[in-house]
């Protein structure tokens, strides 16, 4: 009976969960005339043209180029910093250990939200960066308080004895961090790798206030935002609702080759 209820409440918070996607997709392959109207779940004729439409007329191999680029590089900054930090605060006793860690938590915890935006700008603008997407990737890297906590436990689990061998057959201490902890996090990264560029992928404030004066700089996340209150396309949902379904397949295969070190860092955890 309990097995029963458990199943229940599984396939009910799944369908939650997949039902705007599956009403999004049908919406995108609708008509204009049949989408505002809502009448039928199904469409009655099936429009993958929007598709193709909804490409040409938002510019999104553009946007899709600007949105791989900040999550590639600021899930690689991320990965390196906090894979750094991680490794010093587990490894080495320094001055001012635990107020650094207590920041982290400060920075994890306490959301500060659009407050830091104009100083983050005004800080990007004194670095010749506020016209480039260098400078929103910059500000996420520097957001890595999570990624930090998700891989500092992960590196404490590692058995100091291996840093010890390394010193003995002559590693010092960035060598061992290369050549022994960064490839025993290999199911921990693939993790952090997923939720860093999920975050990187969905971030919004950011690029639009980082690409007011360059349309060309704009994400998907922005894009989007573009054709739904564009004038040309204000009446045209069912091309907004494409582009959206078109901004959802990068991250599906990025989940699809990460899900493999998901899976594996679960299974470690249950073991462990």
């Amino acid at each position: 009976m309990s097995r029963t209820l458990l199943w229940i409440f599984l396939l009910l918070v799944a369908g939650l969960a997949v039902f705007p996607i599956v009403l999004a997709f049908f919406g995108s392959v609708k008509t204009n005339l049949e989408l505002t109207g809502g009448t039928s779940l199904l469409p009655k004729e099936w429009k993958f043209e929007n598709y193709l439409t909804a490409w040409n007329s938002a510019n999104f191999a553009r946007f899709t180029w600007n949105s791989m680029f900040i999550s590639i590089f600021t899930t690689l900054g991320t990965l390196l910093v906090g894979t750094m930090a991680a490794y010093a605060v587990a490894r080495v006793d320094f001055i001012g250990k635990k107020v650094y860690v207590v920041l982290q938590s400060c920075t994890l915890f306490i959301s500060i939200g659009a407050v830091v935006l104009r100083p983050q700008f005004d800080l990007m603008v004194s670095l010749g960066l506020q016209k480039s997407l260098w400078g929103v990737i910059i500000i996420l890297i520097s957001a890595h308080a999570t990624a930090f906590f998700m891989l500092i436990g992960f590196v404490r689990a590692i058995p100091k004895e291996l840093d010890e061998a390394a010193f003995i057959d002559g590693c010092n201490f960035y060598s061992v961090y290369f050549r022994v902890i960064l490839p025993l996090l290999t199911p921990a990264l693939g993790v952090t790798a997923l939720w860093t560029f999920r975050g990187a992928w969905n971030e919004y404030i950011l690029p639009l206030v980082f690409t007011m004066t360059q349309p060309a700089l704009q994400t998907l996340t922005v894009g989007l935002a573009g054709l739904k209150y564009g004038v040309g396309d204000a009446a045209q949902p069912q091309l907004m609702l494409a582009g959206a379904c078109l901004s959802m397949l990068p991250m599906i295969i990025v989940y699809i080759f990460a899900n493999k070190s998901f899976m594996q860092m679960t299974a470690g955890s249950v073991k462990g």
